[in-house]
């Protein structure tokens, strides 16, 4: 097998992944429901952060900036395939009309904070590729 053809034939990129971000959330017989997340691939990154920038007067001339927090609310609200924050019952449940708003409304910081964590992770942003090699 060829160099090239790893780089042609690469892993799949759509890797899911179950992640417990916190013991609040439990089914009817108290076990802990995880939360279900899935990669982000660079392109589904790119349009998030296109999404998040906005042209805002500052001096009297118009620039274009990056709105981070609305950009974790992207990411975290592309990437987590269960509870589906964009679901017309979760909207509602949490009195909201815009689905990036039911993570904010739904979990502690901490909470929000692991999960954002767990998905960059899977997303590759914490791979040390360097000591993968070596092994």
């Amino acid at each position: 097998m060829s160099r090239l053809s790893a780089f042609l034939n690469p892993v799949p990129a759509q890797q899911e992944k179950e992640v417990v971000i916190s013991d609040r959330f439990v089914d009817e017989n108290g076990n802990v429901v995880p939360f279900k997340i899935r990669a982000l691939t660079q392109e589904e990154n790119e349009a998030l952060v296109k999404r998040s920038r906005h042209m805002r007067r500052i001096d009297g001339q118009w620039q274009e900036k990056l709105d981070n927090m609305e950009l974790s609310r992207r990411t975290v609200v592309a990437a987590t395939v269960e509870p589906d924050f964009s679901s017309q019952e979760m909207c509602d449940a949490y009195g909201v009309l815009d689905p990036l708003m039911v993570p904010g409304k739904m979990l502690l910081s901490g909470e929000y904070a692991r999960l954002m964590q767990e998905i960059t992770d899977l997303s590759g942003f914490d791979a040390d590729i360097g000591e993968e090699a070596k092994n």
